[in-house]
C-alpha cells in the first residue's frame, strides 16, 4: 500500500485556455478541478496533471508528461489528425519493451 491517495503533476504554461482547449478536446481528459488560473485533469485513477498560468515563459524541456495507453498508434494518429506537432511516430523499444511517440502540447511540454 502506498501511503498516497493521488499524484499531480503541476506544469506552469503561458497560454492557459490554449493548453486547456488540448488537453480537454484532443486528449479528452476530464477537468477535475478549475481554479480558474490552475486546471487540473485526470489521466488515470490517482493520477492527476495540473496546468498553471504564469509568466515568465516556463522551461517545457525540464518535464516529459507520460500518458500510458495500449493504443500508442491510435492516439499517434489522433494527434496528427488534430494539428499536434509530432516530435516522433510510434517506436518500439527493445531496451525497454515498450511501444512509444512524442508530441508537444501548446505549451511545449513533451507529450
Amino acid at each position: 500500500m502506498t501511503p498516497f491517495d493521488a499524484a499531480i503533476t503541476f506544469c506552469y504554461v503561458r497560454n492557459l485556455p490554449e493548453v486547456a482547449r488540448f488537453y480537454e478536446q484532443v486528449l479528452a481528459l476530464p477537468l477535475v478541478v478549475d481554479q480558474g488560473g490552475c486546471r487540473i485533469y485526470q489521466v488515470a485513477g490517482g493520477g492527476y496533471l495540473g496546468f498553471c498560468q504564469r509568466d515568465p515563459e516556463p522551461r517545457p524541456e525540464t518535464v516529459l508528461l507520460t500518458l500510458v495507453t495500449d493504443d500508442v498508434e491510435g492516439w499517434h494518429d489522433k494527434l496528427v489528425a488534430a494539428g499536434t506537432p509530432v516530435d516522433q511516430a510510434p517506436k518500439h523499444s527493445t531496451e525497454y519493451s515498450i511501444t512509444h511517440a512524442f508530441s508537444r502540447d501548446p505549451a511545449g511540454y513533451r507529450v
